[in-house]
């Protein structure tokens, strides 16, 4: 299932959507790296350390804050 995210959930987070690139998809602010690359690479399997090697644009710091919001997001689903 997919969720949809507002730009206004984004606020604070190291995240951009924009339409020229890939269509509107979140992806990690200063690189054309979605945030579902992450949660897939994730679920598959692969460590965070992984994520980082593969997708070298993407700093630890933007990927921790990425796995804080989803952790809080959830949370509050619950």
């Amino acid at each position: 299932m997919k969720i949809a995210l507002e730009r206004s959930d984004l606020d604070g987070l190291p995240v951009r959507m924009d339409p020229e690139t890939l269509g509107g998809t979140p992806v990690f602010a200063g690189t054309r790296v979605p945030l579902e690359a992450l949660w897939g690479n994730l679920a598959e399997g692969a460590s965070l350390d992984d994520f980082l090697d593969w997708f070298p644009t993407v700093g630890r710091e933007q990927a921790e804050a990425v796995l804080r919001f989803g952790f809080r997001t959830l949370a509050i689903a619950a």
